[in-house]
């Protein structure tokens, strides 16, 4: 069972925290959809289960992976414009903004990338999952999001910025 609500403003204090059908809290929260809502689950499937309408209902292991590659890409291109704007973007060169605003109907393949803008990449498509060599660079010049698992995709989308998720200590 999960529990969504609405957050509150940052002008506000958090709302209380709700409790599972044993009376303890939940083991999971999850701050997402810009922060306007915030989740509460026992596993990590019910919080994707927030985020890929559908989700619980899909009957395969090959359905569930195909719905967390969709979510991962669609976040790609919201992340990616998010790390774009500003004066980053400026600095980059006319290969590298391309690079960067490119669509991502195929996968983004520099061998090499020193942009100011990090790039945003689903590891699906890169070795060892996919064909594509990764490419090289500084590691903090490269957001991955991985949507190997219910757990993997969480933690690479919160490490992107894209979702918080908090988890109760001591579980």
């Amino acid at each position: 069972m999960t529990v969504i609500i609405r957050n509150t403003s940052a002008m506000e204090p958090p709302p209380a925290a709700p409790v599972n059908g044993d009376g303890r809290p939940y083991r999971h929260e999850m701050i997402y959809a810009g922060g306007t809502y915030r989740g509460y689950a026992d596993d990590a499937a019910e919080l994707v289960g927030m985020l890929i309408p559908g989700y619980a209902a899909l009957a395969t292991d090959g359905e569930r992976a195909t719905a967390r590659v969709r979510l991962a890409l669609d976040l790609q291109v919201r992340v990616q414009a998010e790390l774009a704007a500003g004066p980053r973007l400026d600095a980059c060169g006319e290969a590298e903004r391309a690079v960067v605003l490119g669509a991502r109907h195929e996968p983004p393949a520099p061998a090499r990338w020193e942009a100011p803008v990090p790039l945003v990449l689903v590891s699906t498509f890169y070795e060892p999952a996919g064909a594509l060599p990764r490419p090289s660079g500084p590691a903090e010049l490269q957001v991955w999001l991985d949507p190997a698992d219910d757990w993997t995709l969480l933690t690479s989308l919160h490490t992107a910025g894209a979702i918080f998720v908090g988890t109760r200590a001591g579980t």
